[in-house]
């Protein structure tokens, strides 16, 4: 694609000048010159740079791509995206960024944020594929993932071909990929969607995450339907603050889907019983917006909501009342919290306007999703799941579904992930010991943080609800006092809790779900939740004990 045509999608007054080093040949605005060279790739990382590639600049939180210009041009980028460039004021003929001249022969596009042009460049140069697919996209604290794979469910159902993007991977047809960010960078985004385009897909699901829109990944990407589940504790080392974390989620669902050739039929689906969606429902509604609204909850006046509720350990069953009638359903999913996600499906089917028949086959065939209260069989009369429950909130709705339903005794094993949030690891401790009969605490993904700085901190927590902390020793034979205990190696917290438990105990492994590795320092080395208990619940009972028991 030409240069020029890429630059045509920057929004004006964003680019304020376009040329090449040689002062006669800079234009300013967005006119490129006869020289208009062939972008063959879109970079944001100097390492992926090809021949006849565009470099976009980015600033980020711990490094800086412009100290790489340099690189990429030297792996034969033509043109470059900067914000922290200027001109020499000494020689008018050299570019500067970051104190470092900057070599000529290639083209430089100046702009005000280079994070904001990366959207529109990569779109335009994809060929702006949302624009003819039909996009859902799920935004929330908890719940994106299930609510994703339930949507993508109900399009099966209905004949459609859909593809997904979210923290699990990304899917479509036959084929699934590891995707390293829930929403991934723009470039790749929507390359992604160019591909699926390609393979006929006519319906893509997407989880956006907080990080996605306030770093500008989905601008340029337009939106059918935009789901929201729920906001929690979450992401304040990011946003700061839970009033900024809501903005920003807000903004998408009112600002965003507001905008582009979707503007004028892109409808929203707001889960009611959380307070923030209840309030935005209430606005939209009040001041007359023009974006249509469906909501979801267990009000009397949600247009979709449950009813007859019946809850055990194999599932969920009821009727549901829509905009287009009622219909029963049983779904394989455990815990009153996936009632939140099937409302919130449901919502995006009506949204679509497909059949409530499909909605409810849809519902039905998912019986179970990756990593979400993902069941581990065993011989072993014990009840056992692996969750991602990794904030206060999504941890509290799992230990309250499983207390209600479990018979016999309830064991957590979790930890908090380092580098991240401070302020939750404490609520969490407090939540687990609170609301278990025995609470584990191991290592999450601690990353660059001390492991055991982030136990004890989640430690302060559950000394608020309980005076014993057990040594892993005690627990060799069982435990009859609630209690939490400290067990630093994940892999033996899971072989603790195990050994500690009986029959008819149910045991929560929680925190990584589907995560196939665990981050130590800036390496990831291979661990699975689901593995480990596996292989914990294969030893025979009695003898399946951590390195140190006693006996």
């Amino acid at each position: 694609m030409k240069l020029s045509g890429i630059l045509k999608a920057l929004p004006d007054p964003g680019v304020r000048f376009v040329g090449t080093v040689d002062p006669s040949a800079r234009p300013h605005g967005v006119t490129v010159d006869a020289d208009d060279p062939d972008i063959n790739s879109i970079h944001y990382q100097s390492q992926t740079v090809q021949p006849g590639g565009l470099f976009v600049a980015l600033p980020g939180l711990t490094a800086d791509g412009h100290d790489y210009i340099h690189d990429a041009l030297a792996k034969g980028a033509v043109a470059i995206v900067t914000q922290h460039t200027r001109y020499d004021g000494d020689d008018p003929e050299r570019f500067l960024c970051n104190g470092r001249p900057v070599p000529d022969g290639f083209w430089h596009i100046h702009v005000d944020d280079s994070r904001r042009a990366l959207a529109p460049i990569s779109a335009a140069f994809y060929g702006d594929p949302s624009e003819t697919m039909c996009i859902i996209g799920i935004t929330g604290t908890n719940g994106k993932t299930t609510t994703a794979c339930l949507i993508e469910s109900i399009l099966i159902t209905t004949g459609m071909r859909p593809g997904v993007i979210g923290t699990l991977n990304y899917r479509y047809g036959d084929r699934i990929f590891d995707n390293p960010m829930t929403t991934p960078e723009a470039p790749d985004l929507q390359k992604i969607l160019a591909e699926m385009q390609v393979a006929g897909i006519s319906h893509v699901v997407m989880e956006v995450s907080s990080h996605g829109i306030d770093r500008h990944r989905v601008d340029n990407c337009y939106f059918d339907v935009g789901v929201f589940t729920n906001l929690s504790q979450d992401h304040l080392d990011y946003h700061g603050d839970m009033d900024t974390y809501w903005s920003c989620k807000k903004g998408w669902l009112t600002d965003h889907l507001r905008t582009g050739p979707k503007r004028d039929r892109a409808t929203v689906v707001l889960n009611c019983d959380d307070a923030r969606g209840k309030e935005l429902s209430e606005r939209l509604l009040n001041q007359g917006s023009q974006l249509p609204c469906i909501t979801t909850g267990r009000a009397e006046n949600a247009q979709v909501r449950p009813e007859d509720l019946a809850f055990d350990l194999k599932g969920i069953g009821g009727t549901i009342a829509t905009p287009k009638g009622p219909f029963e359903f049983k779904s394989a999913l455990v815990g009153e919290h996936n009632i939140d996600n099937i409302l919130s499906a449901v919502g995006a089917g009506v949204a679509m306007g497909i059949p409530p028949e499909n909605v409810k086959a849809g519902i039905e065939a998912v019986s179970i999703v990756s990593g979400r209260l993902e069941p581990i069989a065993n011989d072993r009369g014990r009840f056992v799941y692996v969750d991602y429950a990794h904030t206060p909130d999504a941890l509290a709705h799992v230990l309250t579904a499983l207390r209600s339903l479990a018979s016999g005794r309830l064991i957590c094993i979790f930890g908090c992930g380092g580098d991240r949030d401070t302020d939750k690891r404490w609520q969490m401790g407090e939540i687990s010991v609170g609301r278990c009969d025995l609470s584990i605490i191991t290592s999450d993904n601690p990353r660059t943080e001390d492991p055991g700085m982030i136990i004890d901190q989640i430690c302060e927590g559950a000394d608020r609800v309980s005076s014993y902390r057990y040594q892993p020793a005690e627990l060799a034979k069982g435990f009859i006092s609630r209690g939490y205990a400290v067990e630093p190696d994940r892999k033996m917290a899971i072989v603790l809790g195990i050994a500690a438990s009986r029959s008819g105990d149910t045991i929560l492994i929680a925190g990584k779900g589907n995560e196939t590795y665990q981050i130590i320092g800036e390496r990831r080395y291979p661990f699975d939740d689901r593995e480990e208990a596996r292989k914990a619940l294969a030893v025979d009972d009695g003898s399946c004990q951590p390195s140190g028991f006693t006996g």
